[in-house]
């Protein structure tokens, strides 16, 4: 099994670069992600509208398919999750006086909740990053839900830094970071 290749609860899960013709199925995994938050109640997070209806969203995907390294979850051939690292934060983020790359959009089509995705996508993304020789991958999310995606990330190996409040104070965030 070569670093692409993770397997979780019996699927595996092969992790594959993305790119520009990927654009569209980016957006369809994130509206999914949303449909599926939506579905639990959770509408604080992202809102209740499809993300390929937000042009910032857009403009957002396009520019780390430009500028950064998307990554593409498959389970048994078909898309089930993605991931954006870059070299940096989103603006609303102070950067640090360090290299680092920094996880963006992780999200799983909810047909594949619940089978590792996103865990193997962190996973690859620690790897790319010691890959790079760099020792810091941040990100930020949500804090909101009791915290629920917060304690996600910390069960993969990230450690709560700074918090911040987006939106007009309404969108509480958290920033992690793992020491690689």
């Amino acid at each position: 099994m070569d670093d692409l290749e993770h397997t979780s609860i019996g699927n595996p899960i092969r992790i594959r670069p993305g790119g520009p013709a990927d654009i569209p199925l980016f957006l369809g995994i994130l509206d999914s992600a949303v449909e599926r938050l939506v579905a639990r109640g959770r509408t604080k997070q992202w809102g209740t509208e499809p993300l390929s209806r937000n042009p910032k969203v857009v403009e957002a995907i396009e520019k780390y398919v430009a500028t950064g390294s998307p990554w593409i979850a498959e389970v048994g051939g078909e898309p089930a999750g993605m991931l954006m690292l870059t070299d940096g934060p989103g603006s609303y983020i102070p950067p640090v006086d360090e290299p680092e790359q920094y996880v963006h959009y992780l999200a799983t089509d909810h047909r594949f909740g619940g089978l590792g995705v996103g865990r193997a996508l962190l996973a690859h993304a620690a790897a790319e990053t010691r890959r790079r020789g760099i020792s810091l991958l941040r990100v930020d999310c949500y804090a909101g839900n009791e915290g629920r995606l917060v304690a996600y990330y910390e069960s993969n190996g990230f450690v709560k830094t700074e918090a911040f409040t987006e939106k007009d104070g309404t969108w509480p965030g958290q920033v992690l970071e793992m020491r690689l």
